[in-house]
C-alpha cells in the first residue's frame, strides 16, 4: 500500500492507494474518530457491485450505515439531486457528528462532497474513488460542486475529505471507455508537472490499459502526490491550482454544449489539452515535436483529439467558456504549456486563434 499527505494543517488527511482497500473501509473509517451514523451515497451503477460489502464493512466496524443512491452520470450533479441528498439524510436523522462516504466516480464524488459541505453547515465525508479519474484527480483536493444549465460547476465550495480509499481492485471492472477517460487526466500531470511521468505514460500506456496492477498503483500515487503538492501550495486556486486546468476551460465547455453526456469528462478535457498545446505551440513556445507527443499520447489512449463544431456550436462554445470560473473580467483565461512538465497560467488568448485550433485537423 502506498500514502500520499496531503498537508494542510487541521484540514490534512492521508490517500491510500493500493489493493483491498475498499474491505478495509470500516477499519480505516474507525481510525477518524467520527460519528457513528453514516450515509453512503453511490449510483445506480455502482451500488450494485460495491455499495453492499462497503456497508457491511462500516457496520462491522460499529458504525450505522444507510445507503443514498442517485442516478448515474453527469446530470446526476444538480441541485434536484442535492435536494434528494438533503432530504434522505434528514430522514435518516444525520447529525453533526455523522459522516457521508462518496462510493464511485468523479460525479458521485463531486455530488457527495458538495451534499457534505453544506449539509447541517458541514459534515466529515470519505472518499473511496472507484475509477481510475476519480482516483487520480477529483477525489483529492477539497474542490466539489455541481452543474447548473449554463455551465459545469458553477455552484460549489472547497472542502477538504478526511480520507481518500484509492482501490486499484475497483478498476478492474471499469468498463474501457471510463478507464480511458480517466487516462486522460493522468496524461495531464506530465503536461503540467512533470516530463517523467509523462515518458512513462508514453512507454507504459498498453500497460495502463490492460489494468497492470503495479503500474496502475504507481502511476495512481504519482499522480496523487502531484495534485497534493499543488493543492498544499495553494488550496483555493489563487494562483498554482489553475495549472490543473490545462486543457479544461474548452473541455469544461464542450460538455456544456453537449449536454453533459455525449462527452465523459476525460474525453471533452482531451480534445481541450490537445487544443491547449496548440495554443502553447503558438503563444507559449511549446516545441512542435511535443506538441505532437500530445496529441499522440491521447490518440493512442483511444481518447478524441479534435471536435467538428457549426458556426452556432462554436458561438455556444464561447458563451460556456466566458462562464468558466476562471474568466476575469470578461476575459477567457488559459493555463499553456512552455514544454511538456512545465506550464504559466492565466494568459489571454483570442478568440480568433481558438477557433483556428479547434478547427486544425489531427
Amino acid at each position: 500500500m502506498r500514502t500520499v499527505n496531503v498537508s494542510l494543517g487541521p484540514r490534512s488527511y492521508k490517500i491510500l492507494i493500493g489493493s483491498g482497500l475498499l474491505a478495509r473501509a470500516g477499519t480505516e473509517c474507525r481510525k477518524l474518530g467520527l460519528g457513528k451514523r453514516c450515509a453512503i451515497i453511490s449510483d445506480q451503477n455502482v451500488a450494485p457491485a460495491y455499495a453492499g460489502p462497503c456497508m457491511a464493512r462500516l457496520a462491522g466496524a460499529g458504525f450505522e450505515p444507510v445507503l443514498i443512491t442517485v442516478p448515474a452520470g453527469e446530470s446526476a450533479k444538480s441541485l434536484k439531486v442535492v435536494q434528494k441528498c438533503y432530504d434522505e439524510l434528514a430522514g435518516h436523522r444525520l447529525e453533526r457528528s455523522s459522516f457521508i462516504v462518496a462510493l464511485g466516480g468523479g460525479v458521485v464524488g463531486d455530488l457527495a462532497g458538495f451534499v457534505a459541505a453544506t449539509y447541517l453547515r458541514g459534515v466529515a465525508f470519505v472518499q473511496m474513488p472507484t475509477t481510475l479519474l476519480e482516483q487520480v484527480d477529483s477525489s483529492v483536493g477539497g474542490k466539489v460542486g455541481v452543474n447548473l444549465a449554463a455551465g459545469k460547476n458553477l455552484v460549489g465550495a472547497f472542502y477538504q475529505p478526511k480520507l481518500v480509499l484509492c482501490d486499484i481492485d475497483a478498476l478492474a471492472t471499469l468498463p474501457m471507455r471510463e478507464l480511458r477517460a480517466g487516462l486522460a487526466e493522468v496524461i495531464k500531470y506530465g503536461i503540467i508537472y512533470d516530463a517523467a511521468l509523462f515518458r512513462r505514460i508514453e512507454r507504459e500506456l498498453d500497460f495502463l490499459i490492460g489494468r497492470e496492477p503495479a503500474r496502475l498503483a504507481a502511476v495512481v500515487a504519482r499522480c496523487c502526490e502531484i495534485k497534493a503538492d499543488v493543492v498544499t501550495q495553494d488550496e483555493t486556486e489563487g494562483g498554482l491550482r489553475a495549472i490543473l486546468n490545462f486543457g479544461h476551460t474548452i473541455g469544461h465547455a464542450i460538455e456544456a454544449i453537449s449536454g453533459y453526456g455525449k462527452y465523459l469528462h476525460g474525453e471533452a478535457i482531451s480534445i481541450g489539452q490537445v487544443a491547449a498545446a496548440r495554443l502553447s505551440e503558438r503563444i507559449s513556445g511549446l516545441k512542435p515535436d511535443e506538441t505532437r507527443r500530445i496529441a499522440d499520447v491521447f490518440a493512442k489512449a483511444g481518447l478524441p483529439t479534435t471536435i467538428r463544431l457549426s458556426t452556432a456550436q462554436m458561438r455556444r462554445l464561447f458563451e460556456a467558456m466566458r462562464l468558466d470560473k476562471k474568466v476575469s473580467a470578461g476575459e477567457i483565461k488559459f493555463v499553456l504549456a512552455k514544454s511538456i512538465g512545465s506550464v504559466i497560467w492565466g494568459q489571454r488568448v483570442t478568440p480568433e486563434l481558438i477557433r483556428e485550433v479547434l478547427q486544425q485537423e489531427a
